[in-house]
């Protein structure tokens, strides 16, 4: 089941040319990520102070399909895909509201833990991870070599 959070475009979202600047839909989908984990309890400035560590993105890949324009409703959505010990992917989707659900962009985000001093990588807490688990439906667990 995916978490949704709304979305306006304002000027600020937009290029030139009247559309959404590509970058903008990271944007996006950053703000839909982190209210899909406070809705789970996951507040990461909280979680920071409790662990010391903290999630950053490490990989994104995007597929653009049409283009979101000033004024334009979006529904960004936000699932988890895979959870490893220390990473997990989400899948993310981002849809005109304004046009009944049509898809403009969609792609995964690998989000890693690091400690927040060093950044090196660390364990995902058990905590985090059993709660993102709960949260995934269609989740998978990563291959073991």
């Amino acid at each position: 089941m995916s978490f949704t959070f709304p979305i306006r475009i304002y000027w600020e979202d937009t290029d030139a040319g009247g559309i959404v600047f590509y970058a903008n839909y990271l944007k996006f989908m950053e703000r839909a990520r982190t209210e899909w984990l406070r809705s789970l309890g996951v507040e990461q400035r909280k979680l920071r102070d409790e662990t010391g560590g903290m999630f950053v993105v490490s990989e994104t890949q995007l597929k653009y399909h049409r283009p979101a324009r000033l004024d334009d409703e979006l529904l960004v959505t936000a699932q988890a895909k895979q959870i490893g010990a220390a990473s997990l992917i989400i899948a993310q989707r981002v849809l005109s509201k304004t046009e009944q659900g049509v898809l403009l962009c969609e792609g995964t985000i690998r989000l890693g833990w690091v400690d927040a001093a060093t950044l090196r990588p660390a364990r995902i807490p058990a905590q985090v991870s059993g709660t993102l688990e709960r949260s995934g439906s269609s989740m998978s667990q990563p291959q073991k070599p």
